[in-house]
């Protein structure tokens, strides 16, 4: 992009290479599906809260769940907040689309201001400014003319495949603030940006919920936005905020999975090592026969996941191995 550019450094090496070997320790984990869903469910209201609580919206999480949000809909904060929860389960779903796009960006946009702002989903056609909380201008938007050729170069960037993508998703919600595209809702969207690039690249689990570390530090998070052009102080503070968010998320994953495969076994692993206690020495042939609606692979992985934890000892290595439950 001609107006937007950022310089990597150490510290910004440094926090990518934190950032990828959590991604990378997630993976190993290989957390069950219901602990994902729990995890990502949580996770996305939290991120549409606190997206709301940047931009001044007073709810707090006690005051929000996916109920009360569909049954006080007539309240503008709860509004705000649902639209928000919306966009981004759009966002972290298979529904989404495979490539950053203009479509894509009115189609949040849209989601986000729904039953809020009259103009939802079109970019603006009058003069916008950025304003601090004294009501002065401390930010001049582009001209209504020039913004669409702004965003066909944004959407190159973020299709580069040559660019690093942690940075990226960085560097696309810096430039889409510059670039503010529409009257209102230029913020949550541009959040909202970056958690579409992380998605894709397989980082919405650690990423999310970021919107929460950035809400509690709203000024460093608003003075890294303040450069018209470098964005490396915003990258360097995003960066920040999602190790931080990594590192909170994979300690929640590891924590629910240990816990998970301790005395709070899931219900089928627990059938199968009652199974394998009340017939000591069983095969995989006379387990999978009690679960004929289950697939193999699932129930290897539920077998060597009670041998891992102590829970079973296998005999043998061939297609005859048994399975006794340890003492």
């Amino acid at each position: 992009m001609k107006n937007i550019y950022f310089k990597e450094n150490n510290k910004i090496r440094e926090l990518v290479k934190k950032i990828e070997a959590l991604n990378i320790a997630y993976k190993t984990l290989e957390p069950p599906p219901e602990i994902i869903k729990d995890l990502l469910g949580k996770s996305l209201l939290k991120s549409a809260l606190y997206s709301a609580r940047i931009e001044g919206n007073p709810l707090s999480l006690a005051e929000v769940g996916e109920r009360s949000l569909e049954k006080n809909s007539k309240s503008l904060h709860q509004k705000e907040v649902a639209n928000l929860l919306s966009a981004y389960l759009f966002v972290n779903s298979k529904n989404a689309p495979k490539m950053f796009s203009k479509n894509l960006i009115l189609k949040l946009h849209q989601l986000v201001m729904k039953n809020i702002f009259s103009q939802a989903g079109s970019f603006r056609s009058e003069p916008s400014a950025i304003f601090n909380q004294a009501g002065i201008a401390v930010y001049l938007a582009p001209s209504p003319k020039l913004i669409n050729g702004l965003i066909d170069e944004l959407i190159l960037f973020a299709n580069q495949k040559s660019v690093p993508v942690l940075a990226k998703s960085a560097v696309i919600q810096f430039a889409f603030e510059k670039i503010h595209p529409f009257l209102d809702g230029n913020g949550r969207v541009g959040r909202l940006l970056s958690a579409f690039i992380l998605f894709k690249a397989g980082y919405s689990y650690l990423s999310s919920s970021l919107e929460e570390y950035i809400n509690e530090n709203k000024l460093q998070y608003y003075e890294a936005l303040e450069p018209s052009k470098d964005a490396g102080g915003f990258v360097e503070f995003y960066l920040q905020a999602l190790l931080q968010t990594a590192k909170k998320n994979f300690s929640k994953i590891n924590a629910d999975n240990t816990k998970t495969e301790g005395n709070d076994l899931l219900p089928r692993r627990k059938e199968i090592l009652l199974i394998i206690k009340d017939h000591p020495d069983c095969s995989f042939d006379f387990i999978s026969r009690r679960f004929s609606s289950v697939n193999p692979k699932t129930l290897h992985y539920d077998l060597k996941k009670l041998q891992d934890s102590g829970f079973v000892i296998k005999i043998g290595r061939t297609r005859g191995a048994l399975y006794r439950a340890k003492n």
